[in-house]
């Protein structure tokens, strides 16, 4: 489905990611895990067209992304979930699901349903006339995981969601997670820092070290000792 080959990025003369690959397929659960400031999050902006890389290629359902815009890639079936939320404080939280249609435009399939993501996240419900900015940030977060979901994803990529957020909330969120997968609709990118969280989600983990992933495997096969090496400030 999204097929990263040999992806390089430099911002000045810092090498920032280096001949990174990666294939993610549609019902299946990716984790990036590493460090602070190894390049995870810059990955996930090469991706969506957020930042422009210097060499390498993204393909979505075969077809190339190269030179796109991010709105052109959103349109394609690509959603993120940033680090931080980034949702709209001074919308209501029913609006914040709501802007998520703009990435429908120009395409043939409806966007999902309110109800849909209520039915996941019931206090999105309770929830709906109050403002963004009013809300917990574990609140703040599913209905970030909301908003990219209305677009009906063909790729999610997910920036750290379990960062700052109540343990009560997280499995919540790993929960919808996993449905998510499950549906077969399609291929979710999980940025972490945890490993025990990724290893209770995914099907198949990468850990990414100076721009370049050093280690991969699925849960059955992965080195855990060489991981937590590579994870160990």
């Amino acid at each position: 489905m999204l097929e990263v080959e040999d992806l390089h990025l430099h911002y000045g003369a810092s090498h920032t990611l280096r001949g990174i690959s990666l294939s993610l397929k549609r019902g299946t659960i990716t984790c990036l895990l590493g460090r602070n400031g190894v390049g995870k999050t810059t990955l996930l902006k090469a991706i969506l067209g957020h930042e422009r890389v210097s060499a390498g290629t993204i393909r979505l359902d075969g077809v190339p992304l190269d030179g796109l815009p991010a709105w052109k890639r959103a349109r394609l079936g690509l959603a993120a979930v940033p680090q931080g939320r980034e949702i709209f404080p001074r919308l209501t939280v029913e609006e914040n699901l709501l802007t998520g249609h703009a990435a429908l435009r120009g395409r043939s399939e409806e966007p999902l349903p309110l109800e849909e993501i209520y039915a996941r996240f019931p206090v999105l419900r309770q929830m709906a006339r109050r403002r963004g900015g009013d809300l917990s940030g574990g609140q703040q977060q599913q209905l970030a995981i909301g908003r990219a979901l209305v677009t009906r994803p063909k790729v999610l990529l997910l920036d750290e969601p379990t960062e700052g957020i109540q343990p009560n909330i997280v499995t919540e969120i790993g929960r919808v997670i996993k449905d998510l997968a499950r549906s077969e609709t399609m291929a979710i990118l999980l940025v972490e820092q945890y490993l025990d969280f990724a290893l209770s989600l995914a099907d198949r983990i990468l850990i990414m070290d100076r721009g370049r992933i050093v280690l991969e495997g699925d849960r059955a096969t992965l080195d855990l000792d060489a991981a937590r090496r590579h994870l160990t400030v």
